[in-house]
């Protein structure tokens, strides 16, 4: 039984979601904006402690066909100088498709005032509302994943 961290990273904003193993459920969480390493680290330690997360589950941003990119190469170095601040076990989940998952469970924007488009500030909270909700998504697909395991009667790492 684990309280599960889900991270979708981005350029400027992180999502955050926490999931527990125990009961499956899944709840997005904060989206917080990108820093250096020392300032993420700190603000997802304080996360950590606060959520009583025993687990850190990042997005790995891979391409379409399966292979690894640029942004997962810089995913996986931010990822894993977070873990060695924070001193957390981690784990990577595909995230190709949450952000298209997200936006079909909270759709675009609402539109401005007048009908016109949104706001600079609307489309701000919305896409850290997109973060979170792709963060969700990230985790609840470990969750399905492991609860798949447990299920199968296999040992993971065994054939």
């Amino acid at each position: 039984m684990s309280r599960l961290l889900g991270v979708d990273l981005g350029t400027r904003r992180i999502g955050l979601a926490v999931g527990d193993t125990a009961n499956g459920s899944v709840m997005p969480l904060t989206t917080i904006s990108r820093s250096d390493i020392e300032r993420d680290a700190r603000t997802i330690s304080n996360i950590v402690r606060e959520q009583r997360v025993d687990e850190l589950v990042v997005g790995l941003p891979l391409n379409m066909d399966g292979t690894e990119g640029s942004q997962a190469t810089q995913t996986r170095e931010w990822a894993l100088a977070i873990t060695a601040k924070i001193d957390l076990p981690l784990a990577w989940r595909d995230e190709r498709l949450t952000t298209a998952h997200a936006i079909d469970q909270i759709g675009a924007p609402a539109r401005g005032k007048s009908g016109g488009p949104p706001s600079a500030k609307a489309r701000r909270a919305h896409r850290a509302r997109l973060d979170r909700m792709a963060a969700a998504a990230i985790v609840q697909a470990e969750i399905d994943a492991r609860l798949a395991i447990a299920d199968s009667g296999v040992v993971e790492g065994e054939p």
